[in-house]
């Protein structure tokens, strides 16, 4: 089977790396960066091919070639990639989490025959993959509750942040609003808001902000309250909150010196060395899922628990591995049929499935990314 790799990046790299350990896979990767396919290359047997994915028609004639596409392209990009694919009628698996509705590509995919596994990550992905599965096994759902963070081991000031995603892909959560589910109405509120001081083992005090991590869960799941939060280490807020207010992220040009400069572009090019993951660098994700509902006529909660930290063995960062290896393991189960729902496919479409549950669970831990599941009755 032909695959087809769309991004080479931190997460993109890895995913190649380990979709290439599969008999029977024939691997490609593209991106527009040379630097990039060349050190994948030096790693692994794949076909590299250099070419810029912002053209949609660059992208259908990729993709007419390929079984299967793996979308890990910046979300800016997100949108028009995955159409593009959509198009070329070929199944994908989608990482790049754009901010637009992927819903409205859901006629064009099922014209197509193609299923399309979209924001197919950690959070929003296992996340979602976990809340439709436990939301099946309850007879009533009533909460559901997701904290997550990606941090680096070592905490290096100012910024005690890392990311292996780009600038603009980090800044998005900063800036976009946030739906969450109260009282079965979906209401918006501001990104970094509401924050929580939350303890975690092995880890210590985290704090959490709202951010716009739910998704098309605010769409698709019948559950009352709903809520996703991400974890930082404590003051994270007050600093990206000044960046925020100072105006640093907006996209308005401004003049300096007869130039129009966008404030947004300035910033990412700054932050990008402060937070960019360095090679061997160690990083951690850490994940809470809560489920509440009703069982059998007793109040039920199914936790999910995640910690996990960079690969020295594999040299693999951790939100690579929880993030990457979640949108490879999908791969394998589109490519086993395990999966065939056609269509634009949320992660929770795929956990109301107990088999495709049980085949992610199950090829994560072959990765080390364990998901601690506990169940109690009160």
């Amino acid at each position: 089977m032909k695959i087809l790799v769309l991004g080479a990046g931190l997460v993109g790299g890895p995913m190649v790396m380990d979709l290439a350990t599969e008999a029977g896979f024939d691997v490609s990767v593209a991106d527009v960066n040379g630097d990039a396919l060349e050190r994948i290359k030096n790693k692994v047997q794949v076909r590299t091919i250099q070419k810029d994915l912002g053209n949609p028609g660059t992208i259908r004639d990729l993709a007419a070639d390929a079984d299967l596409v793996l979308n890990a392209v910046p979300g800016f990009m997100g949108f028009q990639s995955l159409k593009a694919i959509l198009e070329a009628g070929k199944n994908v698996v989608d990482i790049a989490f754009f901010p637009e509705d992927p819903f409205d590509l859901d006629d064009l995919a099922k014209q197509n025959g193609v299923t399309a596994v979209v924001d197919c990550g950690v959070a929003p992905g296992m996340s979602n993959v976990l809340i439709g599965y436990a939301d099946s096994l309850l007879d009533e759902t009533r909460a559901a509750e997701v904290y997550v963070g990606g941090l680096p081991k070592v905490r290096v000031k100012p910024w005690e942040y890392k990311a292996v995603f780009s600038p603009i892909d980090v800044i998005e959560e900063y800036i976009r609003p946030a739906y969450l589910v109260e009282k079965g109405e979906r209401v918006c509120k501001p990104a970094l808001s509401e924050p929580e001081l939350m303890e975690f083992a092995r880890v210590g005090t985290l704090e959490s902000f709202n951010t716009d991590g739910l998704r098309s869960l605010a769409k698709t799941m019948d559950i009352p309250d709903m809520k996703e939060k991400t974890l930082r280490y404590p003051g994270h807020i007050e600093k990206i909150t000044m960046l925020k207010e100072t105006g640093f992220f907006s996209q308005k040009p401004i003049d300096f010196n007869g130039m129009q400069i966008s404030p947004l572009d300035f910033t990412t090019r700054m932050l990008f060395p402060k937070w960019k993951l360095d090679e061997g660098e160690q990083d951690i994700t850490v994940m809470k899922i809560k489920v509440e509902g009703v069982k059998d006529g007793k109040q039920r909660r199914y936790t999910y628990d995640l910690f996990d930290e960079y690969d020295s063995t594999t040299a693999v960062h951790s939100m690579a591995r929880t993030t990457g290896y979640t949108a490879t393991t999908a791969v394998r189960m589109l490519a086993k049929g395990v999966f065939d729902r056609k269509g634009i496919c949320p992660p929770e479409f795929v956990g109301r499935e107990a088999a495709c549950t049980r085949f992610l669970l199950e090829g994560l831990a072959k990765k080390g990314v364990v998901y601690n599941e506990t169940i109690r009755d009160f």
